[in-house]
């Protein structure tokens, strides 16, 4: 089929238009450049899904292909001028299923999370990140544990199925506690699941702190430039909760500052919920 003619010449406007206004909104709108980063993100880890499902299909489903996508995806931060830097890396347990938990602000979580994901860990994820498309099938592939929010009682059968294979198949598991992503700069009430995963399994928790991305993402202002990730990892032995839950919070809010992190955590080896630890 053949265009008339007058039709390349509106293809070519349009492209003409295209070229001059996209560098355009690029350089004088902060929110357009906003918009095309976050578009580019999305657009970016669906395609290397796409490289990595056929990787990942060899095996099937297997909490190993997590290897792969994290491979592929860890250039992503130096797209976007993005330092990621981690601080007691040391502290993860080093031969023994556990919980890790930490705070959720947006989807570049994704960059920091690839940079410290030790092996044989995959994420807890809400179910409807199944049906992404191709993230969704790559996730499914790296075994990634789906839940349904919307219903409670299936998503406590999945974490006591899930609590039954940590140590038989030496799996560490990241939760977010929060259970949603924040963007406010502040923590919002820890969901128990976590919390009960551990405890039935009778595997420690790791917890981790990821700084506040105020400085470089909002948004609110649709502001997205480049800065540091901070990530913080406490021991996963003596601290008490209350010490745990202040480390988070000050961490959240102030700048990178030492973590004043002297211990670690093991409530749940004796069945206890912190009280700040809500429904």
């Amino acid at each position: 089929m053949e265009l008339w003619p007058g039709a390349w010449m509106v293809v070519l406007l349009l492209f003409l238009l295209l070229l001059f206004v996209l560098p355009t909104l690029w350089f004088c709108s902060p929110s357009a450049k906003y918009f095309f980063k976050i578009a580019f993100y999305n657009g970016w880890i669906l395609f290397l899904a796409v490289l990595a499902i056929p990787v990942c299909a060899v095996r099937g489903r297997n909490v190993e292909n997590m290897k792969i996508l994290r491979l592929m995806l860890l250039h992503v931060k130096y797209l976007y001028g993005i330092r990621v830097e981690v601080r007691g890396a040391h502290h993860f347990p080093p031969s023994q299923p556990y919980v890790i938990v930490s705070n959720h602000q947006s989807s570049l979580d994704l960059l920091g999370m690839m940079e410290v994901l030790p092996g044989r860990c995959v994420p807890i994820a809400k179910r409807e990140l199944l049906w992404a498309g191709s993230a969704g099938l790559a996730c499914w592939l790296a075994g990634v544990i789906f839940i349904d929010r919307k219903r409670t009682g299936d998503a406590i059968s999945v974490m006591s199925e899930v609590a039954q294979t940590l140590l038989p198949q030496d799996v560490r598991v990241w939760v977010f506690p929060e259970g949603t992503r924040n963007h406010n700069g502040s923590m919002l009430p820890f969901k128990r699941g976590a919390f009960h995963l551990a405890v039935q399994a009778q595997v420690p928790i790791v917890p981790i702190v990821m700084s506040s991305y105020q400085d470089f993402y909002c948004k609110k202002e649709r502001r997205f430039t480049s800065g540091l990730m901070l990530w913080l990892e406490a021991d996963a032995w003596d601290t008490p909760p209350s010490l745990l839950l202040g480390t988070f919070l000050s961490t959240f809010t102030l700048p990178p500052v030492e973590p004043p992190i002297s211990g670690g955590w093991t409530l749940l080896t004796r069945g206890r919920i912190p009280a700040h630890a809500q429904e």
